[in-house]
């Protein structure tokens, strides 16, 4: 079941004196996005800890900027770069997995869940294990491990802050106290850089052209996920465990936009949205201010200048990845982890000029046939799957970089009834 989101208590803020924050992956766009609004008003909130990577120099420019207690790198071949960059400045240092993990540990009011892909899921899993308000701005955590980190949250009374936009926009005006009366979420997505190419022009796409997304800011993973569609995949999921909606209830509406950035619809046939300038400052300080609000540097909504909104059904014979995330949630148990781990090696090898764009899905797809899906009951269990998953992708990557694909290089893989079988 989906946690429950609110809490009747204020989870820390102004009220009660200064803030005490925490941001994990403080180097990616959420993490610069986070401390931009920090930098702004140092009086309300405190840095815990700042976690990275590998970006070991942007970390120290953060840290000595802002001054957290703690500044940790994952890589530990990195901790000497580190030490040696915060020398004299009182900012502790500290290197390595299990130091990602403590960093989440630390006592903070509110922990900023922004490190990439699956490498967040533990860290963000012991800031929920430690009864943290948790700002999830990583999809990934809830796809790979989403019924055990909601029930983790349930019982050690942790609080989960939607920061994807979408879903931020749904916390907003979703009837938190009387879920039944909603029918239905209406994810909306902006198409990407590719909404208007067909198969045949997607083939040959470059790795430049799907990172340059029309609207958004982000990351190289993360647009990619954009251009092939398969981050409102992700986020068809993450909906699915944060909100007690049922899958077939979850639509994906793109809007070019991006101005509306989701919508609720009631069952006496009012539809509730979000609106605001794209830019991801507006849910981070929708989470950071949270139950109040801040002001933001955003440019201000114009409507009139803007002058029309559209809309258009997303296309999912063009974007399979969309019926592929689809495929994963209704079979349950640990298909999504599949989905999400084949879909970061198809992504990294396209990055890397290995695939070709549509291999991405088809890889995908290969995968979830392939691989075994299971009930997980533990995190363990779940890096189980999710190791075996990428072995089964990195074959089917291999496979097509080497033309020894039955598909075609770039084609998706042929059309099947369905990729994954539903749990029994």
């Amino acid at each position: 079941m989906p946690v429950p989101l609110r809490t009747a208590s204020h989870p820390g803020g102004a009220a009660r004196g200064m803030r005490r924050v925490t941001v994990l992956g403080s180097t990616g766009s959420v993490g610069d996005s986070t401390l931009d609004l920090i930098g702004r008003n140092r009086g309300t909130y405190r840095l815990v800890a700042l976690t990275a990577f590998r970006n070991v120099e942007k970390l120290i420019a953060q840290a000595l900027d802002l001054r957290p207690e703690l500044a940790v790198i994952g890589d530990p071949d990195l901790h000497d770069r580190l030490a040696e960059g915060l020398r004299g400045s009182g900012v502790r240092s500290d290197a390595g997995a299990s130091a990602l993990i403590a960093a989440a540990a630390e006592a903070a009011d509110l922990v900023v869940a922004g490190i990439v892909g699956a490498a967040g899921l533990a860290p963000t899993m012991e800031a929920v294990r430690n009864g943290r308000t948790v700002a999830l701005a990583n999809k990934e955590c809830l796809v790979c491990a989403g019924p055990l980190m909601t029930a983790l949250a349930a019982e050690r009374g942790a609080t989960l802050l939607p920061v994807d936009s979408e879903h931020n926009a749904i916390f907003q005006v979703f009837d938190h106290e009387r879920p039944e009366n909603v029918d239905r979420i209406v994810l909306t997505a902006s198409g990407g850089p590719f909404r208007r190419c067909s198969l045949a022009e997607m083939r040959d796409v470059t790795v430049e052209q799907a990172v340059n997304h029309p609207v958004w800011s982000m990351g190289d993973k993360i647009s990619i996920d954009s251009a092939t569609m398969m981050n409102k995949g992700l986020e068809l999921i993450e909906a699915h465990c944060l909100f007690p909606v049922a899958q077939d209830r979850i639509e994906v509406l793109i809007h070019p936009q991006s101005i509306v950035h989701s919508m609720v619809a009631y069952r006496d046939g009012s539809v509730l949205a979000q609106l605001g300038t794209p830019d991801m400052r507006t849910p981070i300080a929708f989470a950071l201010a949270w139950p109040e609000r801040m002001t933001a540097p955003v440019a201000p909504l114009d409507l009139a200048r803007i002058g029309s909104l559209t809309f258009e059904p997303a296309d999912e014979a063009r974007f399979p990845a969309l019926r592929l995330a689809r495929e994963a949630m209704a079979a349950g148990g640990t298909a999504p982890t599949i989905l999400n781990a084949a879909n970061e090696v198809a992504v990294a090898a396209f990055l890397a000029r290995r695939i070709g764009f549509l291999d991405i899905a088809a890889i995908v797809e290969e995968t979830l046939q392939r691989a075994e899906t299971i009930a997980a009951g533990s995190l363990e269990e779940v890096w189980a799957v999710d190791r075996r998953a990428r072995t089964l992708a990195t074959q089917a990557m291999l496979a097509r970089e080497g033309g020894q694909s039955g598909a075609a290089a770039g084609q998706p893989a042929p059309s099947r009834p369905s990729a994954v079988a539903s749990m029994s």
